[in-house]
C-alpha cells in the first residue's frame, strides 16, 4: 500500500531550463542563455557530491549554485558577474515555472495520498517555488531538513521516518533515473515521469526502468493510474 508520494522538483514538477535560461539571457545578454543554463546545470551533481563526500562542510544549494555560476562565467565565458547579477541568477531557481500539469496533478494526488516535495533544494527555495506555482504540498522536504543531498540514504529513509511509514509505503516520483534507482535501493517504490523537454533543446537520454512501479507521461497520467 502506498501512503506517501515524494516528488523530485527540479525537472519533475518544474521546467528549470525555461525559467533559468530566460533569467540568464536577461542578466547576460551577450551570452546564449540556454547554453549557459545547460552548462550551469551540469555543475549540479559534482557540487552535491563534494558535500556528500565530506570534502566540504554542509552547504545550501543556493551557495553551491552561486559558486558554480561565478566560476563558470569566469572560466568558460570570460565574464566577471556583479553581485546583483549572481543574486538574480541564483534566485531564478526559486521561481522556475511549473509544468502545465504539475499543480493540478499534485492536487488530484493529494486527494488520496500525502504529497511531499523531496528535493535537493532548501526549504526556503521550495516554499517560494510552491507559492508561485500553487504546489499544495502536505510537507516540504528540503535537503536542509536532513543536511544531506540525494542520492544519500538519509534523504529517502528520512522522509519515511518523519512520516512514520515504511520505505515501501513511499512512492518516489521523479523524471531522473538515478534518483529513482537510489530510492529503490533503499526500499522505496518508484514512478518515472516523462519530461522530454527538461533539457530544452537537448535530447534527454533517459528511459524508465522496468523496476519502476509506474511509468507516466505526466502527473495527470499518474493520478489516473493511481485512481485519483
Amino acid at each position: 500500500m502506498i501512503k506517501l508520494l515524494a516528488f523530485d522538483t527540479f525537472g519533475t514538477v518544474t521546467d528549470w531550463h525555461t525559467g533559468v535560461s530566460e533569467v540568464l539571457a536577461e542578466q547576460f545578454p551577450d551570452i546564449d542563455g540556454s547554453r549557459l543554463a545547460l552548462d550551469w546545470r551540469r555543475t549540479y551533481a559534482p557540487a552535491l557530491a563534494e558535500v556528500e563526500s565530506g570534502s566540504r562542510p554542509w552547504t545550501l544549494l543556493d551557495e553551491l549554485h552561486r559558486e558554480a555560476l561565478d566560476r563558470l562565467l569566469r572560466d568558460s565565458y570570460r565574464i566577471v558577474a556583479s553581485t546583483r547579477q549572481l543574486d538574480i541568477a541564483v534566485h531564478a531557481w526559486h521561481v522556475i515555472p511549473g509544468w502545465p500539469d504539475a499543480a493540478d496533478g499534485i492536487r488530484r494526488l493529494k486527494s488520496q495520498y500525502v504529497v511531499s516535495a523531496l528535493s535537493n533544494g532548501n526549504v526556503a527555495l521550495l516554499t517560494e517555488m510552491a507559492k508561485l506555482n500553487g504546489f499544495d504540498w502536505d510537507f516540504i522536504g528540503g535537503a536542509d531538513v536532513w543536511r544531506h543531498y540525494k542520492p544519500a540514504r538519509e534523504v529517502y529513509l528520512g522522509i519515511a521516518e518523519l512520516m512514520q511509514v515504511r520505505p515501501d509505503e513511499v512512492l518516489m516520483v521523479a523524471t531522473h533515473v538515478t534518483d529513482l534507482a537510489a530510492a529503490r535501493s533503499f526500499g522505496l517504490r518508484t514512478a518515472y515521469i516523462e519530461r522530454p523537454r527538461e533539457w530544452g533543446p537537448e535530447v534527454k537520454d533517459e528511459a524508465p526502468n522496468p523496476l519502476d512501479a509506474f511509468h507516466a507521461t505526466g502527473l495527470d497520467d499518474l493520478a489516473d493510474q493511481l485512481g485519483c
